[in-house]
């Protein structure tokens, strides 16, 4: 029974924030904010899985967000409502709701794959040089978004938030609060049994010693590729939640500074950390409604936020210790076998 007490909190964690946002008790501000939190919480957890636990250095997860984004919303588009670039739908809008899940996941999967071109190089470098690699995917990755014009060009895309329309026109429930809340679940789940299952011991021996646990018969290559595939595809779906929350997406918002805003969060949250990587995609996200009226400043504060972590407390809030670490008692109600 204490095993289902998390599953029973998390159904009435949902049945609340659906019911708070049915009836407008919380206004649409405050739903944003909320959906920012979720969203945030996936591109932390799925960039911590390989600067957290692997060990590596990755400095480009916004290149994959910005697949994911891209590849969901011209399906969306595409199948569900009628554009300019498409012409009619491919499909009923009325089907969106249910063809929604299915193309999110379409994107994560893009922005797997796309993770090879981190994966494979990661083979043969780590630290400063993977940084390297990694920014210049996240350019190769935004430049390539810029050249096709058919999806908008440097100009950007939109035409998401008429899918969104046409889900509240089948049921009029707020959504995108659903589909952020399940995604963001999931993905917490999918770490968390990843990093329990045979992969993720090997991941943690990556993170002590590559050549170690090479000598101790782990596949580093394996680990390495299905580890960064698995990232950069939560990230992808991060990407398309994102695109239809804001119903406009731009080639821009996925630059350099996008990566570090990620980087923040992890670092901020303690490397490693499932529990810190939650934790600080909320204070990230409250920190940057605060700063917004700061404007231009805030994208300054950002960085110097990086700086000072890094200075005065490297191992973020958390350090590589779960919530369950420092309670032990916890670990009956959610310990994965």
């Amino acid at each position: 029974m204490k095993r289902l007490s998390v599953p029973v909190l998390l159904l009435v964690l949902f049945a609340v924030l659906m019911g708070l946002a049915w009836f407008e008790v919380i206004d649409v501000y405050l739903q944003t904010i909320l959906l920012f939190m979720g969203i945030n919480v996936i591109i932390s957890s799925s960039l911590n899985l390989v600067n957290g636990n692997m060990g590596e250095f990755s400095c480009g997860h916004a290149g994959f967000i910005a697949v994911g984004a891209y590849v969901s919303s011209v399906l969306s588009v595409a199948l569900f409502t009628k554009s300019r670039v498409f012409g009619a739908p491919l499909l009923p809008p009325e089907w969106a709701a249910f063809g929604f899940p299915v193309i999110l996941i379409i994107g994560g999967l893009a922005a797997a794959l796309t993770g090879l071109l981190v994966a494979i190089p990661s083979f043969r470098t780590r630290d400063d040089y993977l940084a390297i690699i990694t920014i210049a995917a996240n350019y190769i990755i935004i430049t390539t978004i810029i050249n096709i014009d058919k999806i908008g060009g440097a100009r950007g895309f939109m035409g998401m938030r008429r899918v969104i329309f046409a889900m509240e026109d089948f049921a009029g429930i707020p959504w995108m609060i659903l589909w952020v809340f399940i995604f963001m679940v999931l993905t917490l789940v999918i770490i968390r049994r990843y990093m329990s299952s045979t992969y993720g011991k090997g991941v943690e021996a990556i993170r002590q010693d590559e050549v170690a646990a090479e000598i101790m018969s782990v596949n580093t290559n394996r680990v390495k590729l299905i580890t960064f595939m698995l990232s950069s595809g939560l990230a992808g779906i991060a990407g398309g939640l994102y695109a239809h929350a804001v119903g406009y997406v731009n080639p821009k918002s996925f630059d350099l500074l996008k990566s570090t805003e990620a980087l923040v969060m992890v670092y901020l949250g303690g490397m490693g950390s499932l529990t810190g990587s939650i934790l600080s995609a909320v204070l990230f996200t409250l920190l940057l409604e605060l700063l917004r009226p700061l404007q231009i400043i805030k994208w300054v504060a950002i960085p110097l936020l990086l700086i000072i972590i890094m200075q005065f407390r490297p191992e973020g809030i958390m350090g590589h210790r779960e919530l369950s670490d420092i309670f032990p008692k916890l670990k009956k109600f959610y310990k994965f076998k």
